[in-house]
């Protein structure tokens, strides 16, 4: 039967969206939680922070290691299956970590299952999805998948501190691993598509008609660009380059080590919680935000913009000095923290095709993975050498200017096809 999504109040495609938001908040927030376990892991097993690290940092590794993988997957055979075994595999990993006695067994289950798990529900796959569901808009759908990211934060960390404050680490853990599988693992499967071809729609904005899934599929294999050939242009490379920077300023400095840096600084832990409230609600309305942006305005120049007020952002971080100052850094810092993902997404899916982007996304989100778990562990060992964070916010702050300038190198074209991938490998 062919139809049109000018025959429906709300396309499918929103659906599918809203589907992937849910579950890329659930995956993100849970895979997050780990810096709120580092001073209960220290109190009761003596482990140093530089070991915690060590897991911190395996686990934000193989959360990039998969995903070029898993996104590959995604990309043959469909985001669907992929995101709901992955789920499963994050579920396992966490309750697994409520029963953990020696620090291998940590390493194995929060650094090991959690990431390969979080990885499957990241964004190669939410990319992929957003790619095949939305000819138009692709800038806002990667911003609200971003803005769930932001959102996973805002929401769960709480909610795993309160429960370590109040219950332990142990059934913090626990419920967070049962309550993935029990309500967002059915709802995701349930309602994520892999294309819209399958329902007999075209694309969010396509025009045209209504393409079969045979032909579909045909386009799929003809249009798909390896890593090979996507490793011949320069816009790979620097979009590799500029999202290692990103993983390294933000997940692997700030996620891992703002909660014990807050809490050496005097602060709380309800007090370092609530920033990180703070900074996961401004991450919505500034990915959210960055997605309009990219949609009305373009890509590069926003992409550099974020970078440097990160770094100023993180040079802000050492003169906090109480509450109200750390919310304002919080709110300031939050704005940039994943507002990169919608100009970095959309850059891969008009230059190298929207049937490419789970697994060359997956590698370019190797490379933040990468820079993550280089500022996770750095971060550690600084402070184990040092007794404070200071120089290794600092070296976040640097390499955020530096991403600034390579941001603007990168040319924005709509799409590059095989021939053009070719000619711009010659250039």
């Amino acid at each position: 039967m062919r139809s049109s999504s000018r025959t429906h109040r709300v396309h499918p495609a929103w659906i599918v969206l809203g589907a992937l938001t849910f579950a890329m908040m659930a995956s993100t927030g849970l895979r997050a939680v780990f810096g709120v376990y580092i001073k209960p892991l220290e109190a009761e097993f003596g482990w140093s922070r530089g070991e915690l690290s060590g897991a911190a940092a395996l686990s934000l590794l193989l959360l990039g290691a998969s995903g070029p993988f898993l996104g590959r997957l995604a990309d043959r055979w469909g985001p669907r299956r992929v995101i709901a075994s992955c789920l499963l595999l994050l579920g396992i990993g966490s309750i697994g970590s409520a029963f953990v006695q020696q620090l291998w067994h940590l390493y194995v289950t929060a650094g090991v299952l959690m990431a390969v798990g979080a990885g499957g529900v990241a964004l190669s796959t939410g990319s992929t999805l957003v790619a095949r569901w939305f000819e138009q808009r692709r800038g806002l759908a990667m911003g609200l998948a971003g803005g769930a990211m932001s959102a996973g934060q805002l929401v769960i960390i709480p909610i795993a501190t309160a429960l370590t404050f109040y219950y332990g680490w142990r059934t913090s853990f626990m419920a967070l691993g049962i309550g993935l599988l029990v309500l967002v693992l059915p709802f995701a499967a349930w309602l994520i598509r892999n294309d819209p071809e399958e329902r007999g729609l075209s694309p969010y904005g396509a025009t045209g008609p209504v393409r079969s899934a045979a032909q579909a599929a045909a386009e799929q294999k003809a249009g798909r660009v390896s890593i090979v050939e996507a490793s011949r242009v320069p816009q790979f490379w620097l979009l590799m380059a500029t999202f290692f920077v990103c993983g390294y300023t933000s997940n692997g400095m700030v996620l891992t080590h703002f909660m014990p840096h807050a809490l050496e600084h005097s602060f709380t832990e309800f007090q370092a919680s609530a920033a990180l409230g703070v900074m996961g609600a401004m991450n919505i309305l500034g990915t959210i935000g960055s997605g309009f942006i990219c949609d009305r305005f373009g890509r590069r120049g926003p992409l550099a913009f974020y970078y440097f007020v990160r770094g100023l952002s993180l040079v802000f971080l050492l003169y906090v000095w109480n509450v109200p100052s750390l919310h304002l850094w919080a709110a300031l810092f939050g704005l940039n923290y994943i507002s990169t993902v919608p100009p970095t997404t959309t850059l891969t899916a008009n230059i190298f095709g929207r049937y490419s982007v789970g697994e060359l996304s997956g590698w370019i989100f190797f490379s933040h993975q990468v820079g993550s778990a280089l500022g996770a562990a750095l971060a550690g060992w600084v402070f184990e050498w040092t007794g404070t964070y200071s120089a290794a916010f600092v070296s976040a702050a640097v390499m955020a200017f530096v991403a600034a300038g390579l941001s603007l190198a990168i040319r924005e074209e709509p799409v590059i096809t095989r021939p053009t991938i070719a000619a711009a490998a010659a250039v």
